[in-house]
């Protein structure tokens, strides 16, 4: 079903394929992930869609815009949803070769759904929301890494800056500088310095081996 119009604040994140350009110089690789991301994220929302607070959004290229209907005045239910689906989504493109990275806002978000001129159809989306997650996406700093999440802490309604503080609602969420980053590839959050630590040493096991491959090339 097409997006109803959107105008108000929400939670919203956008979410970009790790690595997509690589995958583009295989024309095949690069469908079946396109395929894969687009299917999935349309079945996770549409199991939720006759829920009052839900997940809407669309996905175009490598990325997707999530947005939560309803979220003022249940702030913490629906950040919940949102982030449930974004792990489900996480976990799913991981059983298929692929991460993610995802920024999380609130704010505005003003959403138009399809309108056209001659020989052109467009879809309008504009916002603080949208734009402060896609500019964190593209080049937030840290960067970041393949499978992070994480939240702009800024705007946040009190409410939820409380319980992500206290985590006393989500208990995989670290607070680190400006962000709250949200652990979904842990089951409990006594895994997550754990996880952090091999996550780490695998990501920095890239660089010794491009060490290792110029030393070898002397």
């Amino acid at each position: 079903m097409p997006i109803q119009n959107f105008d108000g604040n929400t939670f919203v994140a956008f979410i970009d394929i790790s690595g997509f350009k690589s995958l583009m110089l295989n024309r095949v690789k690069a469908i079946t992930a396109l395929r894969q991301f687009y299917q999935t994220g349309f079945d996770l929302i549409i199991e939720q869609e006759n829920n009052s607070v839900k997940v809407e959004g669309f996905f175009i290229s490598d990325c997707a815009v999530l947005f939560v209907r309803n979220a003022v005045n249940n702030y913490n239910i629906a950040l919940e949803k949102l982030l449930n689906i974004i792990e489900k989504l996480n976990r799913k493109m991981l059983e298929c070769d692929l991460m993610l990275t995802t920024s999380v806002c609130y704010g505005y978000l003003n959403y138009e759904g399809k309108f056209e001129i001659s020989g052109t159809e467009k879809n309008q989306i504009f916002g603080d929301a949208y734009v402060e997650a896609f500019l964190d996406n593209e080049v937030g700093k840290p960067k970041l890494k393949p499978g992070e999440c994480r939240i702009i802490s800024n705007n946040l309604p009190e409410s939820v800056s409380q319980s992500l503080s206290s985590n006393i609602i989500f208990d995989r969420i670290r607070k680190k500088s400006k962000y709250f980053y949200f652990y979904w590839m842990v089951n409990t959050a006594t895994d997550i310095d754990d996880f952090t630590q091999r996550y780490n040493d695998g990501y920095n096991l890239q660089y010794r081996g491009m060490l290792e491959a110029l030393k070898n090339r002397q």
